[in-house]
């Protein structure tokens, strides 16, 4: 039997084009602005945190120096060897020593935004201000 061709029944559909929509776009903006919002207040307080474990670390370091050289000399206003700087870099070190007890105080100060409203500062009896940073 002869091929015989048969009217094609079969029109043209129309082709849908894939992609987003505007709307869909437009949900998934205010969800990642929802994500960023609640994510990063928690980065700051991270960053922050990991900031004043710099200045920690300098205070604990010119702490040990400081009672070193007291052991030795019995003094803490002669000590050479305490450090100026945060291990990172971070913070300056001050130290001030012979105050009314005969100890001393540290001060750890930065010009970066810590979290904190003042220096962190350490004394010879082991106080520690301010309270909230440490």
């Amino acid at each position: 039997m002869p091929y015989v061709s048969q009217p094609s029944t079969d029109h043209a559909a129309p082709t849908r084009q894939r992609g987003f929509t505007l709307i869909e776009l437009m949900i998934v903006l205010v969800i990642v602005g929802i994500v960023a919002s609640i994510a990063y207040p928690s980065y700051t307080r991270y960053a922050q945190k990991s900031l004043r474990t710099d200045a920690h670390a300098a205070l604990m370091q010119a702490a040990s120096a400081l009672e070193r050289c007291n052991t030795q000399s019995y003094t803490y206003a002669d000590c050479d060897d305490v450090p100026t700087t945060s291990p990172e870099g971070h913070y300056a070190i001050d130290v001030s020593t012979g105050d009314d007890n005969g100890g001393y105080t540290l001060t750890a100060e930065t010009d970066r935004d810590d979290g904190c409203d003042g220096a962190l500062t350490l004394d010879a009896r082991g106080r520690q201000a301010p309270e909230a940073c440490w």
